[in-house]
């Protein structure tokens, strides 16, 4: 590797010039695993059916506050569930504090109006103003009915 090893040549002490690339093909590799580790972390994993949205999407930091409203009416931070009336409380515990922190609030798009109403009073009345609605990105709104026409 480092000199030529060959009998008969016209300078025995000459070396080889090669670059040694096993460190790096062992970096990229460690690499590839921390990444590969790391990028379903930041995923949520409780099943909602959003609704379409056609607006364009907006930026997201880096580590999201994801508050979700099931079809079932099951209110969760991330992964955990959020036990009634303590909404607030867990926030603040979540967020430091920090009320200017930005939610992002998924709710199922079959749940009634009211019941997403609710959890949007609540953040208000916790003081978190920054509230980003989750919805599915490029899938077309509903048409609303024609006039004259019967629901």
């Amino acid at each position: 590797m480092g000199t030529s090893v060959g009998g008969g040549s016209e300078d025995e002490d000459a070396e080889v010039s090669e670059i040694n690339v096993t460190p790096f093909i062992d970096v990229m590799l460690v690499l590839l695993i921390v990444f590969m580790v790391a990028a379903p972390l930041s995923t949520v994993d409780v099943p909602i059916n959003l609704p379409g949205s056609t607006s364009t999407p907006t930026e997201r930091p880096d580590e999201p506050l994801w508050l979700s409203l099931g079809l079932d009416r099951v209110l969760s931070l991330g992964n955990d569930p959020v036990p009634g009336g303590t909404l607030g409380a867990v926030l603040d515990a979540a967020t430091g504090g920090n009320r200017e922190t930005t939610i992002f609030f998924r709710a199922d798009k079959d749940l009634p109006y009211g019941a997403t109403m609710e959890i949007l009073d609540e953040l208000r009345n916790a003081g978190y103003l920054k509230v980003a609605l989750v919805g599915l990105e490029g899938a077309p709104a509903a048409a609303a009915p024609a006039e004259g026409s019967q629901p």
